[in-house]
């Protein structure tokens, strides 16, 4: 079953409130403790990572796979052992994205910085059928494109789709 979503409303970025937030704290860090997790659809969360939707996705079904751990740098923070523990987690919530997200192609990619979301994440991005390529790769995450606010019901049968293919359910 794939949640088909209504309409979503396209919205700009306010990027001076945006890099405040990121700055202010961090946000996953208040997922993984809980006073942020109401805010966010957390799909999966286990004693390797957690698995969420974006809070300000450029596509459906964008979700976000971190460690548990504050952790900063993408491979420097981790033995090899932990970081293949994460990688199996990226994997199979991204085959989870690709089974409830038509698209073409999956994304992966970790960002990020030392100045603001400093918790190494990874987004996963399905790109939908039938973008023309110049709008493809990294032309999807430019500010001009803003993000897109979907429906709060499609949001929660998402992430409870995800978090059944993830075995969280």
């Amino acid at each position: 079953m794939t949640v088909e979503p209504a309409a979503p409303r396209r919205h700009d970025w306010d990027l001076g409130a945006y890099q405040a937030r990121a700055r202010a704290a961090c946000f996953i860090c208040g997922i993984v403790a809980g006073p942020l997790a109401a805010d966010h659809h957390v799909v999966h969360r286990d004693g390797v990572g957690v698995v969420f939707l974006a809070r300000y996705p450029v596509a459906w079904g964008q979700v976000l796979v971190a460690p548990v751990e504050h952790r900063e740098q993408v491979v420097g923070d981790f033995t090899e052992d932990e970081y293949l523990a994460l990688q199996r987690l990226v994997r199979r919530a991204g085959r989870a994205v690709e089974a409830a997200v038509p698209g073409e192609r999956l994304y992966v990619l970790s960002l990020g910085s030392q100045a603001a979301n400093a918790h190494v994440h990874w987004h996963l991005i399905r790109l939908p059928a039938g973008v023309p390529y110049p709008a493809q790769q990294a032309e999807m995450l430019t500010a001009d494109k803003g993000w897109l606010e979907f429906d709060e019901g499609d949001l929660a049968a998402l992430a409870a789709e995800l978090a059944g293919a993830l075995g969280t359910a």
